[in-house]
């Protein structure tokens, strides 16, 4: 069937709107109250029930024009999260170029710079099928106007078009291009930082350990990671416990949407919650990295119990399936202390009703254990993907500010 452009999955919804959207909305809204849980505390709790219930919507309705061969569902879900486009900047010089064949978006300020700006390469998040360069428009040109960098948005292809890892080489091949032609831009070589949010934080912590080992390139000045997935290996530390629940980014959902970006089997999602995919030898290899017992108690007092895994047992079939999950490359909290002791000055940014705030709290804890300088920030009443309607007015969250604004507070003292 293919993927169908955008104005032909738009007439796709209007055709089939009269009869359905209300109500599929009125399920969405159902299903919101009755699935989600929104702890006290979270930012703004019912936005974030009607935009979840939009989201729900828009993925029922994708996979109906789906079955009519109109569009994929993962073609509507892009076309909706791209967003309104914003107005034109005065401020900045926008340019669509190709980086070693990979799409980029470059953000400029017009104003002359008494000297060479710093070069922020910026990878968006979306769980690898998801998001684009357009959806986080908003976010480049804060960052870019706000810290007075060049801003480089890439736009790595996505699943599963594409299959895993070839957002990583994406994101590789133009990083490199851009640290060879950092002159082309005026920018700083010794002031290079990786940023990426999410899906986009596992790149740009993936990205930065493989270049450690470069010498015929600069040096990365730091690594600006918001909210990020690091690890597939155990789903059950207290974040995921806590926030399993809370939109958007269930617990089942985000191992559901590892196994999409990897094109694999998805009836496995309940052995892979279980740990079922995990040989017993590496987990205990790698508890002394991922294991709840390196969360600080702080973040233990909400809902969490310590219990064993319910019913693990390892499956070797499901590991088959699932074993790209395991790899360092997808899980870069599991790269050894020679690599991790060489990585730059990082900033990690984690929010409290986040499934993967605990992946951001156990790569601070290594950071810091092999001598690399952290900055942390914590947004106590942040959810995950919050980042992502930054910029909208008063269909934005105040949490989303919080977050740049920080982020742009770290970016400029370097």
């Amino acid at each position: 069937m293919g993927f169908v452009c955008a104005p032909l999955t738009l007439i796709g919804v209007i055709w089939i709107s009269p009869f359905l959207l209300p109500v599929l909305f009125i399920w969405a809204i159902c299903y919101d109250l009755f699935k989600s849980e929104l702890p006290p505390g979270i930012d703004q709790p019912l936005k974030l029930r009607f935009y979840h219930s939009l989201l729900l919507l828009t993925a029922v309705l994708g996979r109906i024009l789906e079955k009519l061969g109109i569009c994929s569902d993962i073609s509507l879900l892009r076309f909706m999260l791209d967003g309104i486009p914003p107005w034109r900047d005065s401020k900045l010089l926008i340019r669509d170029l190709k980086f070693a064949e990979v799409p980029m978006r470059v953000y400029q300020a017009k104003a002359p710079s008494v000297g060479q700006r710093r070069g922020v390469l910026y990878f968006h998040g979306g769980a690898g099928t998801l998001g684009s360069i357009n959806a986080f428009e908003r976010v480049c040109r804060y960052l870019a106007r706000e810290t007075d960098s060049v801003v480089v948005s890439v736009g790595y292809r996505l699943a599963p078009e594409y299959l895993y890892p070839s957002q990583y080489w994406d994101c590789l091949n133009a990083t490199i291009h851009f640290m060879r032609h950092v002159e082309d831009y005026q920018v700083d070589p010794a002031r290079i930082i990786i940023c990426g949010d999410s899906c986009g934080g596992n790149f740009a912590t993936a990205i930065c350990q493989i270049l450690v080992s470069r010498t015929d390139l600069p040096k990365i000045r730091a690594q600006v990671l918001i909210y990020p997935g690091l690890q597939g290996l155990d789903f059950y530390l207290p974040s995921y416990q806590q926030n399993r629940s809370v939109p958007f980014l269930f617990q089942d959902r985000i191992a559901y949407f590892c196994l999409r970006y990897l094109n694999k089997d998805t009836s496995v999602v309940e052995d892979v919650l279980k740990s079922s995919h995990v040989p017993e030898d590496m987990k205990l290899k790698y508890k002394k990295w991922i294991s709840a017992d390196n969360i600080p108690e702080e973040f233990k007092i909400r809902g969490y119990k310590p219990q064993k895994l319910p019913s693990y047992k390892y499956k070797h079939d499901v590991h088959e399936v699932t074993k790209q999950m395991l790899e360092v490359m997808f899980s870069p909290l599991l790269a050894e202390d020679a690599i991790v002791c060489q990585l730059p000055e990082s900033y990690i940014l984690t929010c409290e009703f986040d499934v993967l705030r605990d992946d951001g709290l156990l790569y601070k804890k290594r950071l810091e254990d092999n001598g690399v300088r952290v900055s942390w920030y914590h947004n106590e009443d942040g959810f995950h993907g919050v980042l992502a309607f930054f910029g909208f007015g008063i269909f934005s969250f105040p949490s989303a500010k919080k977050i740049l604004d920080n982020t742009v507070n770290f970016i400029k003292k370097l």
